[in-house]
């Protein structure tokens, strides 16, 4: 049975909106340590062909 009219579902909605905006942050997040990480690795390996 259909709500009646003028009835919005909105605390589901922001209830979606923030989670889905949390996974999306914690995605960029986790993308950002692994750049820095592997920037490091690469770092770390040039100077020690340098120094052989």
């Amino acid at each position: 049975m259909p709500k009646p009219k003028g009835q919005k579902n909105t605390k589901n909605k922001a209830k979606h909106s923030k989670l889905m905006a949390k996974k999306v942050n914690k995605k960029k997040k986790e993308e950002l340590l692994r750049k820095q990480r592997l920037k490091a690795i690469i770092k770390g390996a040039s100077k020690e062909d340098d120094s052989n």
